[in-house]
């Protein structure tokens, strides 16, 4: 666990989709204050699933919020796009501490994408 989590044994992630985008730092920061652990992401390119949503900008734009007791917290992105590749440095870049794809989405294997982007972490 990240050091900014409760030594529990459970993690509450709530999802940046559910807030008001036009208040999106005041958001990040008030689920943490309410006790929120995570920021998770859900990353949608209306090609591999049917929605489109943020991206790695976004991911930037909010690590500077997604702070809590003044440590920066876990954001957690679950990419739902093909292909995968292309998009993992950018969201590594963004300030993403943990990525999720699904494999089928990975060219031309996921061994393949998780051995290019292991060791690119800030």
């Amino acid at each position: 666990m990240n050091a900014t989590n409760k030594t529990n044994d459970y993690v509450i992630a709530p999802s940046i989709l559910s807030a008001d985008f036009a208040c999106l730092g005041k958001e990040v920061k008030d689920v943490l204050d309410a006790g929120a652990d995570w920021i998770h992401f859900d990353v949608m390119d209306n090609h591999y699933v049917p929605n489109l949503t943020i991206g790695p900008l976004v991911c930037s734009a909010i690590r500077k919020h997604a702070v809590k007791n003044q440590k920066p917290v876990t954001i957690d992105v679950h990419l739902m796009v093909q292909p995968v590749d292309s998009i993992v440095p950018d969201f590594i870049k963004a300030g993403a501490n943990l990525i999720s794809f699904h494999p089928e989405a990975t060219a031309p294997k996921p061994s393949a994408t998780l051995k290019n982007h292991q060791n690119n972490s800030p």
